[in-house]
């Protein structure tokens, strides 16, 4: 019996659903990088980096090759990019609408101090 549309697409949202994962699928969505590019551009340990890594590839978001003594990363579904730059435009809109929102209340609480 295959997965419904909304069971898959809640786990690909938990295969998102970490910082780490995150930061590393955006350097990915810039280009290739090796494990010790990774390392220095993400604050993890190289055990956690390497369980988050683990998380992407079973998901099936990126892959990874060798080359030379190096393991290389990078995105195996290039729609990712979308999908993060989706993100960055939705975590934008909620926050200009908790911005109104503080600007409302302290509006309301200044007028309740002049009344």
């Amino acid at each position: 019996m295959p997965v419904p549309r909304h069971e898959a697409k809640a786990e690909l949202f938990r295969a998102l659903a970490h910082p780490i994962r995150v930061r590393v699928l955006e350097l990915l969505s810039e280009r290739e990088h090796a494990v010790y590019e990774l390392l220095a551009k993400v604050e993890a340990e190289p055990s956690t980096l390497s369980q988050q890594l683990g998380v992407l590839r079973r998901a099936g978001i990126i892959r990874q090759r060798r080359a030379g003594g190096e393991v290389l990363y990078s995105l195996l579904i290039p729609s990712v990019t979308g999908l993060l730059a989706a993100a960055r435009v939705t975590l934008g809109e909620l926050l200009a609408d908790q911005a109104q929102l503080q600007a409302d209340l302290d509006d309301e609480a200044l007028a309740g101090r002049t009344a």
